[in-house]
């Protein structure tokens, strides 16, 4: 779950929505059992905050993200947070990574730690956990070692989905096999059609991974995905002996071409998890199995006893309906009790409907840009900006989000668009208007607040590099950083202007020709400050430090010192910024760090979750006024 996620966290009231988070996800497929709150990649790299300064950063600090965890808890819900061992570019943690990490779980109350791009979470965090007395769960996102599942009792499953040989086959999971009790998550987060991943879950005894808000991109189950999910996990619940049984059987005979069955002992009863690998129904005798007396059958998944042929040769055969791509289940058992009545009394209405008959269409979610409105007009330049011609513009610009390739859904949709995209591109009557000749300063942004008492309600973080509500002197002509898009949109409101959209920036720092940087075709740096590649970077460069750098029209300062906030998108789920211009920080070490845009034909998008975890140290602003005809 992308803390960003608009159920999660509602950026109006300012405060966490646990609850309406849990209850779309159990109107949907059934609910959850743990949850892997993320708040770290795409943006970390932004500015040097590391993996663990952005879990406590989020909304109401510690003692926030506490309450939150705390609240998922008592809904029954686990919770892991990630570790990431390639962010080794930004602050340092002052202490070992298992360690520091440990420490944060206990203080959080978290359950488990999921380790990303990790084959195999280290010995030493276990180590880490156990020696404060506080046992974590750990689930590396690549398969570990096989001497490495003491420790590693989760794992992420990435499976290859096989039908060789006019044999629809299914993967057999290796450390549930070596190990039953391993939980595997099931996961291919950029799959549309999760069947095959249903299937492989519910034949292995296992779980799925239900990523849908993929880095911000919406990839949300089918309807008819969230049913299947709905009906295999109300069974797998109720059995959770069965499906540690050491006495697990995969691969268990079965009567019918493309019909795959796990046999699961437990104490006097059996469960079969079952698929139907096929694309068409089989109906008919499905198992046979060793008769024995008093023994019951019921096929779980329909909620029905089953009435067993006896064979001579002392087998019953049972028979059930398995419609394409669809599920089973038996539990055969001479103890039917209160429990199981339960089960069979809720499977019977919930599969009365085939899954064939639900909607499986995928469509991406659409975006709305939000407008800002316009600013007071004015027909010469107010002092300290530039006027831009009305003029024709060659709108081209590709989105830089690091995964996602080029499916429907990446990157923002513009108003003219019909779906979100990466690359994007528009011949745009622009109407002149001023833009700011610098990004506003910290001297400009103390006017603002002296002047108009401005203090937002989410305070965290806010002017973080200000010293009881003043700048250091030396920073009067640097860029403002540490404020959130409503901050930057409050002091273009009070200037009587607002911030330019992404084609208004384009334009006056590109004019007319598409050149790549606002001097040219060629990469210069000599006209942009030196980046910072330490951990512990310094602030952004004086605004006036660079000429060189000036654009066609005489704006300056446009790349490689800070970002600047430009449009917000939002869609049911998520909110995000495009920042245009890069900046000077370059954390080095991982190509996962946000990456740079310093080429006036790219942009970032930036997620947005909460002005106390997007306001950074290298992200500013300039405003643009509209002009008077």
């Amino acid at each position: 779950m992308m803390v960003h996620d608009r159920y999660f966290y509602d950026p109006v009231a300012g405060r966490y929505t646990v609850d309406r988070y849990l209850d779309d996800l159990v109107a949907r497929y059934g609910g959850i059992d743990s949850v892997l709150v993320w708040p770290i990649y795409p943006n970390i790299g932004i500015d040097n905050r590391n993996q663990l300064d952005m879990i406590e950063h989020l909304p109401g600090g510690k003692e926030g993200v506490k309450r939150m965890v705390a609240e998922f808890k008592a809904h029954g819900v686990r919770v892991l947070f990630p570790v990431m061992p390639w962010d080794t570019g930004t602050r340092d943690p002052g202490r070992p990574l298992p360690d520091a990490v440990a420490a944060l779980m206990k203080e959080l109350g978290a359950d488990g730690v999921n380790g990303d791009t990790m084959t195999g979470v280290p010995l030493a965090f276990s180590q880490a956990a156990e020696k404060i007395g506080y046992p974590l769960a750990f689930e590396p996102e690549i398969a570990p070692q096989e001497d490495q599942l003491g420790w590693n009792v989760m794992s992420w499953g990435y499976f290859d989905y096989p039908y060789a040989n006019q044999n629809p086959a299914v993967h057999v999971a290796k450390f549930k096999w070596l190990e039953p009790r391993h939980m595997v998550h099931v996961n291919d987060r950029w799959q549309r059609d999760r069947a095959d991943m249903l299937q492989f879950a519910f034949f292995n005894g296992v779980g799925i991974e239900t990523w849908e808000s993929v880095w911000g991109i919406w990839n949300g189950f089918t309807v008819r995905d969230s049913e299947a999910l709905r009906r295999i996990a109300t069974i797998s619940r109720a059995f959770p002996q069965h499906l540690t049984s050491r006495g697990w059987e995969p691969m268990t005979l079965t009567r019918q071409h493309g019909v795959l069955a796990s046999r699961w002992p437990h104490a006097d009863s059996t469960l079969y998890t079952i698929v139907n690998r096929n694309e068409y129904g089989v109906n008919g005798e499905q198992l046979a199995v060793p008769h024995v007396a008093g023994m019951r059958y019921f096929d779980v998944y329909h909620g029905v006893e089953l009435a067993p042929r006896r064979t001579t040769d002392g087998q019953d055969v049972l028979a059930f309906d398995l419609e394409g791509k669809g599920f089973g289940a038996v539990l055969a058992t001479g103890a039917k009790d209160a429990a199981l009545d339960r089960l069979l009394a809720t499977m019977r209405p919930m599969s009365a409907r085939p899954l064939a008959s639900y909607d499986r269409t995928w469509k991406p979610l659409p975006q709305r840009m939000v407008e800002q409105g316009a600013s007071p007009r004015s027909k010469p330049a107010p002092e300290g900006m530039r006027t831009i011609p009305a003029g024709l513009f060659d709108f081209r610009v590709t989105g830089i989000a690091v995964e996602g390739i080029n499916q429907a859904g990446v990157d923002v949709q513009y108003p003219w668009e019909d779906q979100p995209r990466r690359f994007h591109r528009k011949t745009l009557q622009v109407p002149s208007f001023h833009i700011d000749t610098y990004p506003v300063t910290n001297a400009q942004y103390q006017r603002f607040v002296d002047a108009s008492g401005y203090l937002p309600r989410d305070r965290q973080n806010y002017l973080r590099h200000w010293q009881d509500g003043r700048f250091a002197p030396e920073l009067a002509n640097r860029p403002v950083v540490w404020i959130s898009l409503d901050d930057a949109r409050a002091y273009a409101r009070w200037a009587g202007k607002r911030l330019p959209t992404s084609w208004e920036w384009q334009y006056a720092a590109q004019g007319t020709d598409g050149r790549l940087y606002p001097w040219g075709n060629e990469w210069d740096a000599g006209r942009v400050p030196k980046p910072e590649t330490g951990r512990d970077p310094g602030p952004p460069a004086p605004v006036d430090a660079h000429p060189g750098g000036a654009s066609p029209f005489g704006v300056m300062d446009l790349v490689g010192n800070v970002w600047q906030w430009t449009d917000e998108f939002s869609d049911e789920h998520t909110r995000a910024a495009v920042l245009r211009g890069g900046s000077l920080y370059r954390p080095q070490g991982s190509h996962w760090y946000f990456p740079q845009a310093q080429r006036l034909d790219q942009h970032g998008k930036f997620l947005l979750m909460a002005p106390s975890l997007d306001r950074n140290a290298f992200t500013g602003f300039r405003c643009v006024k509209d002009v008077q005809q």
